[in-house]
């Protein structure tokens, strides 16, 4: 799937953590006739390193805009958790047990928090998720893509949106060190002189930070709790923030908030992203992305302008893309108060619809509280853990394009 914000083919021995969604800048391949996807699926390629991650943006876009999602689809990803609590990107067989080469992820289980949060419906599912995801909460507060890696603003971003859906109080769920995410993002935050206050993304070899706006994205909605449903804001803030030392969340997405104003006024009000052997290109993911956080940070006026910008020129990457970037393309209409229903002449909500199984009709009633699959799954399934050679497969995966997941953390591959 092409969707999501990160940056380049990699080579091999990138192996250790890009985090945000599916991306890249050609399609995935198609699955082999021999291997059909499951019908509660939505998209049509391989799934392997983004299935319930893109499944997750579906779901949890379709219920922003008022749609039931199909059982099926609801069903499927819940059949995805371990009896850990853990998601893993892609579990071709979930009726198998996780064990220590499945490798579960901090995003794709964030990702689906947020989703089954929303539905309603799913307590038990969330509430062991949430669990998992306190159990491998790094010392400083933050979050690494899998389990052990060091943490960075994409993971903890978007756990800590996880954790807002889920009722909790991020600032109350700390580590063994006694630190919460709210400790963990400030440290991320770049320079104001220098590097104008991004938030950083770490090179995966010597630690350094790079600024970038993928992880800045991210690490804003996070220092200010707010998960991917972004609603809003009756008024815009009056002023461009000030950037100064990040001693606090609030300071954090202040700066990260000014970055991201200056990055998108400097392009036209979109974001570009070059990749390796060629030319600089528009990266619609990133920019969907900062419209989101620009919202959650009150900065209506430039969330609106770039929400505009990809009203305007998305539908080539949203069609070559599937359901995660119509998804990402809806969360960021609603987020600057557009239709997404007539984005640009494009209806986002009937195409992503057209992604998977059509959606249950308004007086239709359906059970998929999850409940029985809970159930199955803590008879089969075990604690799952990191295989080396999964995460170079990630690490092989292009990207380009949409959400939080996957984008970061491969962007750190890319650096190997």
């Amino acid at each position: 799937m092409n969707v999501r914000r990160s940056a380049a083919v990699l080579a091999a021995v990138a192996v250790v953590g890009s985090a945000a969604a599916p991306a890249a800048v050609a399609d995935d391949p198609e699955p082999s006739a021999s291997a059909a996807l499951p019908s509660g699926l939505y998209g049509k390629t391989d799934p392997k390193f983004d299935g319930v991650f893109r499944q997750s943006y579906a779901l949890l876009a379709q219920h922003t805009e008022g749609v039931r999602p199909a059982s099926k689809a609801v069903d499927w990803l819940t059949g995805q958790q371990c009896a850990s609590g853990g998601f893993a990107a892609y579990r071709p067989d979930a009726s198998a047990p996780c064990n220590a080469k499945t490798a579960v992820d901090s995003n794709s289980t964030a990702a689906a928090v947020q989703a089954l949060a929303a539905l309603g419906g799913q307590k038990k599912t969330v509430d062991k998720s949430v669990q998992w995801l306190k159990s491998v909460q790094n010392k400083d507060g933050g979050w690494g893509y899998n389990p052990g890696l060091p943490t960075d603003a994409n993971s903890t971003g978007i756990v800590v949106g996880a954790l807002v859906s889920a009722g909790e109080n991020p600032a109350d769920v700390k580590s063994k060190g006694d630190k919460s995410a709210y400790d963990a993002l400030p440290k991320l935050v770049m320079d104001c002189a220098k590097d104008k206050g991004a938030f950083g993304l770490a090179d995966a070899k010597s630690g350094k930070l790079s600024p970038n706006a993928d992880a800045t994205a991210a690490g804003v909605l996070g220092s200010l709790g707010r998960g991917l449903v972004v609603t809003a804001p009756k008024k815009s803030a009056t002023a461009e923030p000030e950037c100064a030392k990040a001693d606090s969340a609030a300071q954090a997405a202040n700066n990260g908030t000014g970055y991201l104003l200056d990055a998108l006024g400097a392009t036209d009000d979109h974001l570009m992203s070059a990749m390796p052997g060629s030319t600089d290109q528009p990266d619609y993911g990133n920019t969907a992305d900062s419209v989101l956080a620009l919202a959650a940070a009150g900065q209506q006026e430039q969330a609106k302008k770039s929400a505009t910008w990809l009203s305007k020129n998305s539908a080539d990457w949203a069609k070559q893309s599937g359901p995660a970037a119509y998804a990402q393309l809806v969360l960021a209409a609603h987020a600057a108060g557009m239709d997404a229903r007539d984005f640009g002449g494009t209806d986002l909500v009937k195409e992503l619809n057209a992604q998977g199984p059509a959606p249950r009709a308004a007086d239709s009633t359906g059970s998929s509280d999850g409940a029985d699959t809970d159930e199955k799954k803590d008879e089969k399934n075990d604690d799952g853990g990191v295989s080396v050679w999964w995460i170079i497969g990630v690490g092989m995966v292009a990207g380009i394009g949409i959400g939080f997941l996957y984008s970061g953390n491969r962007k750190k591959k890319n650096q190997l």
